[in-house]
């Protein structure tokens, strides 16, 4: 199915402006959306119910969040993984990742079924080669994948057998298969789809995976996010209005609608006028079957 045969209602669910807005997640029982500003080193919670957005200050730059329980979170940040308390903003270190390298920070992660993150680094300038993707739970930290290239998209297959992932620079996703009580890949990757030439400004960015197993993915430079099924065939594509989108989340009580992040990092003057609504956050209303994110395991 295409976006023109479907019809997607667009409304802005926070009009400030993220230079990197990243790492959406929903949490159902309270009914909460939660997103990081990386390089404001800001966190965002906005509440459904009365349509309050919050903004918590952080002393780093955070990329990703996963809920441990209703009252915890696990946040990804450039100087490790860190418990937080939702009620007092109390930030705990819970394991140091890639501490003695101030060239990298964390970026694009999600939860795994089996309550395992995977979580991907970065260089601060995005330097080819210098990240890498990892695995963590109840405590332990192992490097799946070094010398990564922004890693992205990183998500799971809705039975945990199936994750994907990509190097942004590379253009080319991939998808790896993984022992669905761990996590942990049991095979080499392999290359289901690749940005066509033609379209190489529209790279690939965060993603998810649906209850029906479509890969959505934002399309940083692409003004969308394209559905893609688990072979890599291009199923849908649904407009964003701002050029860099950079990660969706499904949220509401049905998981049935998409938030979906965006960014202003690196444009001028003369391309921010161009793109006036960069770095908002949007809410996308179409014919969607959503699923929770997972709790991590610590």
């Amino acid at each position: 199915m295409t976006d023109e045969a479907v019809q997607v209602a667009t409304t802005i669910l926070h009009d400030e402006p993220c230079q990197l807005g990243e790492g959406p997640t929903y949490d159902q029982a309270s009914d909460t959306a939660w997103w990081s500003d990386i390089l404001g080193k800001t966190l965002f919670e906005h509440r459904f119910a009365t349509g309050e957005t919050r903004r918590h200050a952080l002393p780093f730059m955070a990329s990703q969040l996963s809920f441990v329980d209703d009252g915890r979170q696990l946040v990804a940040a450039d100087k490790g993984l860190f418990l937080r308390d939702v009620a007092s903003g109390e930030l705990t270190l819970v394991n140091p990742l890639e501490a003695d390298n101030a060239a990298t920070r964390s970026n694009d992660g999600r939860t795994h079924p089996s309550g395992a993150l995977w979580i991907g680094t970065m260089g601060l300038n995005g330097e080819r080669g210098a990240g890498a993707i990892y695995w963590f739970r109840g405590g332990e930290v192992r490097q799946l994948y070094p010398n990564a290239n922004i890693p992205n998209a990183i998500c799971f297959a809705p039975d945990g057998r199936t994750g994907y992932f990509t190097g942004t620079v590379s253009g080319k996703l991939m998808r790896v298969a993984l022992d669905p009580a761990t996590g942990l890949p049991t095979e080499q990757p392999s290359v289901i789809f690749e940005v066509p030439a033609d379209d190489a400004e529209a790279h690939l960015d965060g993603a998810v995976v649906d209850a029906d197993g479509l890969i959505w993915v934002a399309r940083w430079g692409g003004a969308r996010v394209t559905a893609l099924a688990p072979d890599g065939t291009v199923v849908r594509e649904v407009p964003v209005p701002a050029r860099q989108s950079s990660c969706p989340a499904f949220v509401g009580a049905k998981l049935d609608r998409m938030l979906v992040t965006t960014a202003h990092q690196g444009l001028d003057a003369e391309s921010r006028a161009a793109d006036p609504e960069a770095g908002k956050i949007f809410l996308l209303d179409f014919p969607m079957r959503g699923r929770a994110d997972p709790r991590v395991l610590l």
